[in-house]
């Protein structure tokens, strides 16, 4: 179970439905802004049964400040329960050595910008990693839009730097994708391309992690997206040292 306090924020694993439905909110505020604020409208899928559903609130007000989902994977021939395996080929990470999780609706709210509950959420997150022996963290990252020309510097820098390692690079299986690996052969402008990149995709890189050489174009959510892994052995140790420092 994930549980960390820190100053005025505190990280839990929800707890009742409730609690679910709140996640489930804020998950529409921030993917489906301009959807009604219902019930009916709430940002669900088929994968949220499966998965163990973190909350991190503020504890000045009680407010949802912001939440995301993991799914366990103790075998990586099980990747293809995972939500990013319908999207994207992962058959060269069944051969991956060590457990996993799939960190997924990764989400802050959007009138909250204080990058401490960004830090707390990945410190709770390493104190889980550290506890179950995980060797892989994989998701989805996402670009608000399917505008690719806009991300057009974002994606000629994870070309030139931050590609999956062949053996374990994932392969096209979305209908719609934008194969910037093949297409993009502009040099980037590195200061626009961290600017456009979206916050969570920086993160992982920061620490070590990879993309694929695609990103997926998700009409439905309104979203180009591409697979993200981390190799919790790549991480830097400086990094690891500032993660577990919030845990102090």
């Amino acid at each position: 179970m994930l549980a960390l306090t820190k100053g005025c924020y505190r990280v839990r694993t929800a707890a009742t439905e409730d609690d679910l439905r709140a996640a489930l909110r804020l998950r529409q505020l921030a993917f489906h802004p301009d959807s009604p604020d219902s019930d009916a409208s709430l940002d669900r899928d088929s994968f949220d049964s499966l998965c163990t559903h973190v909350l991190v609130e503020d504890l000045r007000d009680g407010q949802l400040v912001g939440c995301f989902r993991l799914l366990e994977i103790r075998e990586a021939a099980q990747i293809g329960i995972s939500y990013s395996a319908q999207y994207y080929d992962l058959a060269p990470l069944t051969a991956f050595p060590g457990p996993m999780i799939e960190i997924g609706r990764f989400c802050i709210h959007p009138d909250r910008h204080d990058p401490d509950i960004l830090r707390l959420a990945w410190a709770a997150l390493t104190r889980h990693v550290d506890a179950q022996g995980i060797a892989l963290m994989f998701g989805c990252s996402s670009f608000r839009g399917t505008d690719q020309d806009r991300y057009l510097d974002t994606f000629a820098m994870l070309k030139a730097d931050h590609l999956a390692p062949p053996e374990w690079r994932p392969g096209i299986k979305a209908p719609q994708v934008f194969a910037f690996g093949a297409q993009v052969r502009r040099r980037p402008d590195k200061r626009r391309g961290l600017q456009m990149m979206p916050p969570l995709l920086r993160t992982y890189l920061m620490m070590g992690g990879w993309v694929s050489d695609h990103a997926v174009i998700d009409t439905r959510m309104n979203t180009l997206h591409v697979f993200t892994g981390l190799e919790i052995r790549a991480i830097p140790d400086a990094r690891k040292r500032l993660l577990r420092a919030v845990l102090a």
